[in-house]
């Protein structure tokens, strides 16, 4: 950028040599206009440079620490990790108390030889096998989840750096219509002094101030763009959303040279933690199978049941009543099969199956997210080297040698705004591949699950 802003200062020094020679008035009139354009620059950068400076690194960090979505797929898979011992131990036992047969008319205990305090027993015992493919299943689960969070961390960190390097652009594009702004001034300031002493037309004047007010609502644009995108960066990190945002001037610039295509699929394939919980709920489904084959076969019921009698017997035995113990065992029999543990079986053979199919269909998404971001990244990178090293640098000599023919009166008003005007474009757009090029690295980084893609 630096190069930028001095090839406009060089501009203005050139308008100012053609025109030395004019009234100290007029004079005035320029000098007021450079000074305008100053103005606005340091306008810009007290609006946006009140807050600490803000780098891509620690934008990342501040999301990954603060962020409430990723803290709840945290706390998330934190929770479903307490599940895989409930559903593994045996169901609580049921202890009962009972006040048995007693007679109506008078409710005395000694009156009947079946009257009783009972206090029992019980426990279910699922069959075997059952609760361990519950507690695996249930493990998978967590496990599934726990991937979950790492797929959010990576996504958080891609929109992240997105919104940063969006930002980026968009404080260079303010920066560049606030010169293009100055030095358009500085064309009105020459055309009205050319118009006012005969040597200039109206027209230049009216064309100047028309592509200056293109400019400012342009700039209107783009500070708008600038706000909204803040505001969504200030969310991902879990700030006000109306607190300002600051970013360096200087940032990296490398383009890195990526690995093959194919490594990136087999990286992708082996690390994505996206592709690890569908593979983990796959083994879930596989589980629940089991478990609904499992149903099949009966669970057990163990009861014990202890009863406390008083009184004594009738004659010719005449001693005290014994107490009674009673065990029961029950079993569960299948006897709606067809209607229940054969539907259930069915339904999990399905759902495994879409696991699987999804699977598959995902590893697609992720191959094809692969190769979108590379080819961005490509792109852009050509792009930001044309521009850089080629295109501007020419634009840039066409403006110069425009304005030494309007000097000459060689060349009018008219094309030495076009060709104005077609650097500025050119400008924006050399700051924008450089933005996407980061954020295809973002994605790409996001879309493999880790940072390793570059050889």
């Amino acid at each position: 950028m630096k190069r930028h802003i001095s090839f406009y200062s060089r501009a203005a020094i050139c308008l100012l040599k053609q025109f030395a020679r004019v009234t100290i008035h007029r004079r005035w009139l320029l000098l007021s206009a450079i000074a305008l354009g100053a103005a606005n620059s340091t306008v810009y950068a007290n609006e946006y440079g009140s807050a600490p400076v803000l780098s891509a690194g620690s934008a990342v960090e501040a999301a990954i620490r603060d962020n409430p979505n990723l803290a709840e797929m945290q706390t998330r898979y934190e929770a479903l990790a307490e599940i895989p011992s409930q559903v593994g131990t045996l169901p609580d036992p049921m202890v009962s108390v009972n006040a048995m047969n007693f007679p109506t008319d008078t409710y005395e205990r000694d009156q009947e030889a079946m009257t009783q305090f009972q206090v029992g027993f019980s426990q279910v015992f699922p069959f075997p096998g059952k609760l361990s493919l519950k507690e695996e299943a249930a493990e998978y689960d967590a496990r599934a989840a726990g991937h979950s969070v790492d797929e959010s961390r990576l996504q958080l960190i891609k929109n992240v750096k997105s919104k940063w390097w969006q930002l980026y652009y968009m404080d260079r594009a303010l920066e560049t219509v606030d010169s293009n702004q100055a030095l358009l001034r500085q064309f009105i300031t020459v055309a009205k002094t050319k118009y006012e002493t005969g040597k200039g037309l109206q027209q230049d004047v009216l064309l100047s101030q028309l592509e200056l007010s293109r400019l400012m609502d342009q700039e209107i644009q783009l500070e708008a763009i600038r706000r909204n995108q803040a505001i969504q960066l200030n969310i991902l990190m879990d700030r006000p959303a109306n607190d300002p945002i600051t970013l360096p001037d200087k940032v990296s610039k490398m383009m890195p040279n990526l690995v093959d295509e194919s490594e990136l699929y087999q990286k992708a394939a082996s690390v994505r933690p996206r592709l690890k919980q569908m593979e983990t709920q796959i083994d879930a489904a596989k589980s629940r199978l089991d478990l609904a084959k499992r149903d099949y076969y009966p669970d057990f019921k163990l009861g014990v049941t202890y009863g406390d009698r008083t009184g004594d017997n009738p004659l010719p035995r005449g001693r005290a009543r014994s107490d009674f113990v009673s065990v029961m065992v029950g079993v569960k029999i299948p006897l709606y099969a067809g209607r229940k543990q054969s539907k259930a079986v069915s339904q999990k053979s399905l759902e495994l199956q879409k696991n699987r199919y999804a699977l598959l269909d995902e590893k697609g998404l992720v191959t094809a997210a692969i190769s979108s971001a590379v080819t961005d990244y490509h792109r852009a990178k050509k792009q930001y080297s044309l521009f850089g090293s080629g295109i501007v640098p020419q634009a840039q000599q066409t403006v110069q040698s425009m304005l030494a023919g309007y000097q000459v009166s060689e060349v009018d008003f008219l094309n030495l705004v076009r060709s104005q005007m077609t650097l500025f474009n050119y400008e924006l757009q050399y700051w924008k591949a450089l933005s996407d090029a980061k954020q295809a690295l973002a994605r790409l980084e996001a879309a493999v699950g880790e940072e390793t893609v570059y050889e």
